[in-house]
């Protein structure tokens, strides 16, 4: 089955950085797009970046355009979000995601703090 699983969260100062990875199983995920979304506590899910199956085109959100980026490795199966010059408002709950066939799917997320 569809998994997606999250990893490379953690406590960070402002101005930090983080690299996360969602490593996905049990589909072709060369055949799909990928995105990344956050969600801080009180606070509406969001998308904050896409990345294409092929093209590897890529859009990200106003409020992280400049600092974060996102790549995949199809070889590998996994999908990165390189997040630079993090600011206390990028504290949230990060959750890889996809959708097959009409699907969502989404990893367990993981916690990312910006804090000093």
């Amino acid at each position: 089955q569809v998994q997606l699983v999250e990893s490379g969260g953690g406590v960070v100062q402002p101005g930090g950085s983080l690299r996360l990875s969602c490593a996905a199983s049990g589909f072709t995920f060369n055949n799909y797009g990928m995105n990344w979304y956050r969600q801080a506590p009180g606070k509406v899910r969001g998308l904050v970046a896409r990345i294409a199956n092929l093209s590897g085109s890529t859009n990200y959100a106003d409020s992280v355009k400049g600092r974060f980026t996102i790549s995949r490795d199809n070889a590998k199966n996994t999908v990165y979000l390189q997040m630079n010059f993090l600011k206390p408002e990028d504290t949230a709950v990060y959750y890889c995601n996809t959708m097959i066939r009409g699907s969502d799917y989404w990893g367990q997320g993981t916690q990312v703090t910006v804090s000093s």
